[in-house]
């Protein structure tokens, strides 16, 4: 496995799996692509992804689930996971901060290009 940065994308919408792994992958992003919460977590295990972008509405896991998940894991709690969905209620903020996201964002609210530069934002740090 290479030394460069891995981007784990947890998406269940095939559609916008593809298109973020499209930009990611021209941006020479190496990404790992999960379409379910259960299979997120998984891969965070194998790949130990230098940062994760995550959906909350997954079947099998939540994004809440997998992020809860996550911070329980030793090899995973300081991986920064930004939720990227399209829940927007105050509540549901509030819930993704308390189980230690480090960003929220709604997918409706942001351009592809946006999302991939914040996603060089983190892999820079």
């Amino acid at each position: 496995m290479s030394n460069q940065p891995i981007v784990l994308l947890a998406e269940d919408d095939q559609f916008l799996r593809r298109m973020y792994a499209t930009k990611l992958s021209q941006a020479g992003i190496e990404t790992v692509l999960a379409e379910d919460g259960k299979q997120a977590l998984d891969c965070a295990r194998k790949a130990k992804p230098s940062l994760v972008l995550l959906d909350i509405l997954m079947p099998k896991m939540d994004g809440f689930e997998v992020l809860a998940e996550m911070k329980k894991d030793p090899n995973l709690k300081d991986v920064p996971v930004v939720l990227l969905t399209n829940l927007s209620e105050v509540e549901d903020v509030a819930r993704a901060k308390k189980l230690g996201a480090s960003e929220y964002l709604i997918k409706a609210h942001f351009l592809p290009s946006e999302v991939l530069a914040m996603v060089r934002r983190y892999l820079s740090k």
